[in-house]
């Protein structure tokens, strides 16, 4: 008598809790599609090109020159004097030293802004998931899941969305 009443009340709780879980409204956003393609993503991909253009520009006219300055000492080295061909050496050396550097600030300078860009469209995109999930009734909106099905993948209406905005 004892054990069957605790099965008919195991049985209840998994009944209400079923008919509980039947009632979420679940959503699922990739958050790597909406930083490829939402207009806020591009926008800022744009302007972190354009910014950073001048510079990349400067970063390959330096690798250019490295370059050309290396070719002409395998090529002339071993007809110039000791005193040329060692102070070409050293230019190079420089130029080589120099090129590393601007590079890595090159790269370091434009991961930064590339994160501040990200957390921007991000923090945009956050707001309007909030809104979608209240207008929507949404109970839950995971972000970066292993498996959603497409059934719960609002991603492209959240893009749109954040074109609208």
């Amino acid at each position: 008598m004892k054990t069957c009443r605790i099965l008919l009340l195991a049985a209840a709780l998994t009944a209400t809790s079923l008919a509980q879980a039947a009632d979420l409204k679940i959503g699922f956003v990739q958050t790597e599609r909406i930083f490829r393609e939402a207009a806020p993503a591009l926008k800022a991909q744009r302007k972190l090109e354009k910014e950073f253009a001048d510079r990349d520009a400067s970063l390959q006219k330096l690798a250019k020159n490295t370059a050309d300055l290396q070719n002409q000492l395998a090529k002339d080295g071993a007809t110039m004097t000791e005193s040329d061909r060692s102070r070409k050496e050293r230019d190079l050396a420089a130029m080589n030293r120099d090129f590393q550097r601007l590079q890595r600030e090159f790269r370091e300078d434009l991961n930064t802004r590339r994160n501040e860009e990200l957390a921007a469209v991000q923090e945009r995109a956050n707001k309007v998931i909030k809104e979608f999930a209240e207008k929507e009734n949404y109970d839950l909106i995971l972000q970066d899941a292993i498996y959603a099905g497409s059934k719960i993948d609002i991603t492209e209406r959240v893009i749109k969305a954040l074109a609208d905005k």
